[in-house]
């Protein structure tokens, strides 16, 4: 996946598009008819699509999602609760079937399919998720993100794990969530954001050439940057390796996640050759 120099790419967005409270800052002018998809594609080159972990939308509102993006937008999708969580990998061609199928109409637009499991899914399993992940349909890059703590004891299992998906090629998902957890949760949001965000140790391996990112900042964006820099060398790093890394920003409310985004790749450096975002009026919005 590369831009239209042919040079690798990184990718940033955010864990949704849909939050309203974003759009009187990222919007300056109206645009009549626009979605906010539209508008976030303006912005941001990549998405991640968590709401079909809870539902599968209609086929018409997947035309509609290609129809409202850019040719060089992405769409990383996870695969159905009903997969991962309720049937544990078990018998689910028939789902499986279902959501390729549904999401045809996106073409070249999909970025990751990704694969999440439960905290409760340990490598004892492991021989389960090996099998599930070698009959997924060719054609698409994959993301699994694990959570259970014996994957991440750098322990044999772990070490399994990791050479299993270098070896088909799949990409492992980097959740690092550090700045929900570095300090005690003094407020209601960080109190809630520690209950529900998992707090795993991050391990920055690139199983595949599609490494993903995910990165949970706190209520004090400062602070988030902060924590974000050790990020930076890696990112590079990968990217004169020839990868193209993908990078989804949240913070613990996800209000202020867009403000987030653009301090980090300010950080980066917006000029640099292997930083992808779309070129925007600046008299239509406000970021980037």
């Amino acid at each position: 996946m590369q831009g239209a120099t042919g040079k690798n790419i990184l990718r940033i967005g955010m864990a949704m598009w849909a939050e309203k409270s974003w759009y009187p800052r990222l919007i300056r002018q109206s645009c009549s008819g626009a979605s906010l998809l539209h508008h976030y594609s303006q912005v941001f080159n990549t998405v991640e699509g968590n709401t079909t972990f809870y539902a599968l939308p209609q086929l018409s509102t997947v035309k509609q999602w290609f129809d409202d993006t850019p040719d060089d937008f992405r769409f990383s999708l996870k695969l159905p609760q009903s997969v991962s969580h309720q049937k544990q990998l078990h018998n689910v061609s028939a789902e499986l079937k279902q959501f390729f199928e549904l999401f045809a109409p996106l073409q070249h637009k999909l970025g990751l399919i990704k694969l999440q499991l439960p905290a409760s899914f340990s490598p004892a399993e492991s021989d389960k998720l090996f099998a599930f992940l070698k009959q997924l349909p060719s054609g698409y890059e994959y993301g699994v993100e694990v959570r259970h703590r014996d994957f991440f004891a750098k322990g044999e299992p772990e070490k399994r794990f990791n050479q299993t998906l270098i070896q088909l090629g799949m990409n492992r998902i980097i959740m690092d969530s550090r700045p929900v957890f570095s300090s005690p949760a003094t407020t209601p949001v960080m109190q809630h954001a520690q209950r529900q965000k998992p707090n795993v140790p991050v391990h920055a391996i690139a199983t595949g050439t599609f490494p993903i990112i995910r990165f949970i900042g706190d209520v004090d964006l400062a602070h988030s940057l902060r924590q974000f820099t050790p990020w930076r060398k890696k990112i590079a790093q990968w990217i004169d390796e020839g990868k193209s890394p993908y990078l989804y920003i949240h913070t613990a409310d996800n209000l202020h996640a867009p403000e987030l985004a653009q301090q980090i790749a300010q950080s980066l450096g917006e000029s640099a050759s292997w930083l992808h975002l779309p070129k925007v009026q600046h008299q239509q919005l406000d970021m980037f």
